[in-house]
């Protein structure tokens, strides 16, 4: 795999800093977050140095979604929250990894969102997204 110099993700993934493996395979790793959320809140992370998911293989893609939902399904068991929260970042730390946050009614994350779909659905300069011709755009632009 490769490795970029600096990289916390690269250094965990070469055994030079310490971490809490969860599940591994050979092109993903699952760790506990160490600033987390919530009990339980882990990080799935690429073995390859990639900024953004959608720059990964086919195969690296399979691998890092099918430990998320590996690990998903254990958090469910275990800790019985409402949902587990999922989202991919790589602007702060350059390196593809997904939350996975267990998260519960009323906990920060679930205000968070429900303050979103608040936001999301009042504003007028939202509302004109949501009319026949905008959606339409969108599909045409994104249409693959």
């Amino acid at each position: 795999m490769t490795e970029q110099l600096g990289c916390v993700f690269c250094d965990i993934i070469a055994g030079k800093a310490k971490a809490y493996k969860i599940y591994e395979d050979e092109l993903s790793m699952c760790i506990l977050d160490i600033h987390p959320y919530t009990k339980g809140h882990c990080l799935v992370i690429s073995k390859r140095h990639v900024p953004w998911w959608h720059e990964l293989t086919d195969e690296e893609n399979t691998s890092l979604f099918k430990i998320a939902k590996i690990v998903a399904n254990k958090m469910m068991m275990t800790f019985t929250p409402d949902f587990i929260f999922l989202y991919s970042r790589g602007r702060r730390i350059p390196h593809t990894h997904l939350f996975l946050i267990p998260t519960y009614s009323g906990d920060v994350l679930d205000r968070f969102f429900n303050a979103l779909e608040n936001f999301q659905e009042a504003p007028q300069m939202l509302s004109k997204l949501k009319e026949p011709a905008e959606m339409e755009e969108a599909v045409r632009l994104l249409k693959c």
